[in-house]
């Protein structure tokens, strides 16, 4: 494993139940972010296929929150604290540990990958690789909603996240990535949360031909 995996990995296993006490209940205050789950939820229906991954799942409330929207959705995380958490917390879902570059999925299997704010601490040259194994799994037609800092700069910008150093992105650069992994960006929301960091809450929706 990479050394700033295992760093982040160790990171959010010690952070695990501040973490979750301040995140699961998160999207009741953010409401471009929740329809926009919504929304990738809904289309994700609209394929037939309900398989869906929340990728770094965390504490497992948006794997939670898929479920309830229709999807038959599964959590992956890095961390196994994390893991044993919304084991814990939802009994009814499956949740695995695994790496972003190596998801324990069948090549085009999923009707839709959910990736929020789970690839920030990629740094930007392993990132293609990360894209390439979302693509992977997808089945044609599968959808891609992934979600990040957002820069209105040309490069991307690395800066010190509370649990472990990340990246911000410009939101042309990032759909060139998922270009690259052949991935079709068809819809981008941009906003402004007031961020004491300035940046842009930036979500991407993406389908696979």
């Amino acid at each position: 494993m990479l050394r700033h995996q295992e760093e982040t990995r160790a990171a959010y296993d010690g952070v695990v139940d501040l973490y979750a006490s301040m995140f699961s209940s998160q999207l009741e205050t953010r409401p471009f972010a929740r329809n926009m789950i919504g929304t990738f939820a809904e289309l994700v229906r609209g394929t037939g296929n309900l398989r869906a991954a929340d990728v770094g799942c965390g504490p497992g409330h948006l794997t939670a929150m898929l479920n309830d929207l229709g999807l038959d959705a599964f959590g992956l995380d890095l961390s196994p604290a994390m893991i044993a958490h919304a084991r814990r917390a939802h009994p009814a879902l499956r949740f695995e540990e695994a790496r972003m570059e190596a998801l324990p999925v069948e090549d085009r299997a999923l009707g839709g990958v959910l990736a929020h704010y789970s690839m920030i601490h990629t740094p930007p040259g392993e990132l293609p690789a990360l894209l390439a194994e979302q693509a992977r799994v997808l089945a044609s037609g599968g959808l891609l909603l992934v979600s990040f800092f957002g820069t209105e700069g040309a490069e991307p910008v690395r800066f010190d996240h509370k649990v472990a150093p990340a990246y911000s992105w410009p939101a042309d650069r990032f759909a060139e990535l998922l270009a690259g992994a052949g991935l079709v960006t068809f819809a981008r929301l941009l906003h402004d949360p007031a961020s004491e960091r300035g940046f842009l809450d930036t979500h991407l929706l993406a389908r696979r031909p």
